[in-house]
């Protein structure tokens, strides 16, 4: 056999044993109960938690079945055991496969194994045969909670000095941001001086973008008064729809309202007519202001 031959099969066995690369997933949280709050934890909350059962094959001796899902970690680190024994994962660490299911299932297999006060600073590449969080957690209920800060990375450990410091100034990136009651991953902030509501949609983002242009068309898409709808991010295979609000009102005053649309955006998503012209140049002008979020 030539030299040549041999440096082809060589390459072909390399090829082969290589691991398959990390389909991309268009709807990653698909299955998981909550899907809509991983994806507000993921792309749009600042500072939130929520708590996630791990399945008990995936868990170490002497690990506990419980981890908390933050938005982030300090440094962005992809997860951490406490030495009280909690472990936290950041879902915005940045890992970027194509399906943040398996990016995050990495995460938390990594935080589980790590010694108690050990951050979990890099995570294994993830591949084809990685599980993903659907293989990973028990199902159950995914309920978030928001906080004002970052206090929940030290729990009652008080810090001083550089750590107190560093702390204090990531509290001051924080967006006020309050969960709505009207609606699952309804979430009001205050920007500057602006006020707006940000809902992630369960549905799938082709039926919720002609539902939102039905809406439009027919001026129905506001909250009342002066707002009005700015348009909707695509996040996981999902859309959020945002909203510009009157700054002078709070969240509480818009729960009726937000109760209200969601009847009139449930009709118009169960609508089986074709889009008239003034719908389709309504959806034409949402889609020209999309954003797709990562």
């Amino acid at each position: 056999m030539g030299k040549a031959s041999r440096r082809q099969r060589a390459a072909d066995t390399a090829r082969r044993s290589r691991p398959a690369p990390v389909p991309f997933e268009r709807r990653p949280f698909e299955g998981l109960a909550g899907e809509t709050d991983w994806v507000a934890l993921r792309e749009i909350l600042p500072a939130a938690t929520a708590t996630a059962t791990v399945r008990p094959e995936h868990v170490p001796d002497g690990a506990p079945s419980e981890v908390t899902v933050a938005t982030v970690l300090p440094l962005a680190w992809p997860g951490l055991h406490r030495a009280d024994g909690t472990v936290f994962i950041g879902t915005q660490s940045g890992n970027a496969s194509g399906d943040p299911s398996r990016d995050l299932a990495a995460q938390v297999l990594a935080a589980l194994a790590a010694d108690p006060g050990v951050p979990v600073v890099t995570v294994p590449q993830v591949t084809a045969d990685s599980p993903r969080l659907q293989d990973v957690l028990v199902e159950g209920s995914f309920d978030v909670t928001v906080h004002e800060g970052f206090d929940f990375w030290v729990g009652d450990q008080e810090l001083e000095g550089d750590a107190a410091e560093s702390l204090a100034r990531a509290n001051e990136t924080v967006v006020p941001t309050s969960r709505m009651a009207a609606l699952p991953s309804a979430y009001w902030v205050r920007i500057g001086d602006r006020a707006h509501i940000r809902l992630v949609l369960p549905d799938d983002e082709d039926a919720a973008t002609d539902a939102l242009a039905r809406l439009h068309a027919a001026g129905e898409d506001g909250l009342g008064g002066d707002t009005r709808l700015l348009g909707a991010f695509r996040a996981c295979g999902l859309l959020v729809p945002v909203w510009d609000l009157d700054p002078e009102l709070g969240a509480d005053d818009y729960e009726d309202a937000l109760t209200a649309w969601h009847g009139r955006y449930t009709a118009a998503l169960g609508s089986g007519a074709a889009l008239t012209a003034e719908e389709r140049r309504a959806r034409s002008g949402l889609l020209s202001r999309q954003v797709t979020l990562r």
